[in-house]
């Protein structure tokens, strides 16, 4: 069975000399490598943002995680915090292009186990655009975006263009939740990640089905969001609840929310048995991939065993584990490859 995990991260080895020379400024983000044998710091300018491990940074770690923990192929996507958003258009470009260059040689460790996504300066459509195709003629398999740019989400016309663009490119779209809330209410406990990413990618999921912006996207757009699509399955009746009854909320859909599941796909990584049953039955067992948010220790730690052990079918579990991603990603050459 082949084994595939559609979300995974990756900080290439950029140091604080080089980011600054990138984004013109001392707080941008970098990768300190010397804290000890196997571990580093994502930093942001001098402040401590992140503990992390070797696996991050090391392509050969990586393969290596990946043969212990049964994974075929992992499909790769920069750090959030790497996205650039802030930065005029000229630094935004060269940053994405440098973190590009990075991921490339990263998966050219193994370009048969290794896929990569590119990232795009979202906040100048026309430079996004042009970023993408030169990233899809490069080899990549898509791009990873975050779920917003300050107060735009993604059904503003910009954003809606630069999707349209991708599908026009074939290239495959993982949404990733970023710049979460902020303040007292979510400073404690990591009720930013718990509470928030989730609250993020569900605003951003009903953004694009209440003002119909699946009505003016191409049926053909490979549209995915992680981290089980949020809150966004497990409160579909509340919203195709209030459709029905309220003008206000129905006002830019034709359809209800539940109209649309069929639009896009989400990640495994929700980390419940019953969770991951009714993610299933809300999506499709064809639009659920298997991701682990790997290597953060907010993953999955064992890749994969959540989809093993559930109660799905073997027919659906074949699919979740590779099968959706194999298409979704367009890896049959990876696949082929990588469990001969």
């Amino acid at each position: 069975m082949t084994v595939v995990d559609v979300h995974a991260h990756v900080f290439p080895e950029i140091g604080r000399a080089e980011s600054r020379r990138l984004t013109g400024s001392d707080d941008g983000p970098w990768l300190r490598t010397t804290d000890g044998p196997g571990t580093g710091m994502m930093m942001a300018g001098a402040a401590e943002y992140r503990p992390v491990q070797r696996t991050l940074w090391d392509p050969a770690e990586r393969v290596a995680d990946l043969d212990r923990l049964g994974v075929d192929v992992q499909v790769l996507s920069s750090t959030p915090m790497l996205f650039g958003y802030d930065l005029e258009t000229a630094r935004g470009v060269d940053w994405c292009r440098t973190v590009n260059s990075h991921l490339l040689s990263y998966a050219a460790h193994d370009r048969d186990r290794l896929a990569p996504l590119c990232q795009v300066p979202l906040q100048d459509t026309e430079a996004a655009c042009a970023t993408l195709s030169e990233a899809m003629s490069q080899g990549f398999h898509g791009v990873h975006i975050g779920n917003h740019l300050v107060d735009r989400d993604l059904d503003h016309g910009a954003l809606l263009e630069f999707l349209t663009h991708c599908a026009d490119q074939d290239a495959a779209v993982l949404v990733h939740p970023w710049d979460l809330p902020s303040g007292p209410r979510f400073s404690r406990y990591m009720l930013a990640w718990l509470a928030g990413m989730a609250g993020e990618t569900h605003l951003t999921i009903l953004s694009l089905i209440l003002s119909g912006a699946f009505e003016r996207l191409p049926a053909s757009l490979r549209l995915m969001f992680a981290h089980g699509g949020g809150s966004f399955p497990y409160l579909l009746g509340r919203a195709d609840n209030a459709w029905h009854r309220r003008d206000l909320v129905r006002a830019d859909s034709p359809h209800p929310p539940s109209h649309y599941t069929d639009r896009f796909s989400v990640d495994s990584a929700v980390f419940d048995p019953g969770a991951l049953r009714l993610l299933v039955d809300v999506m499709g067992a064809e639009r659920v991939l298997l991701g682990s948010d790997h290597p953060f220790p907010l993953g999955e730690e064992e890749i994969g065993r959540l989809v093993r052990e559930s109660a799905l079918t073997p027919e659906e579990r074949a699919a979740v584990l590779g099968g959706n991603a194999v298409r979704f990603f367009g890896l049959a050459r990876q696949t082929k490859e990588a469990v001969r």
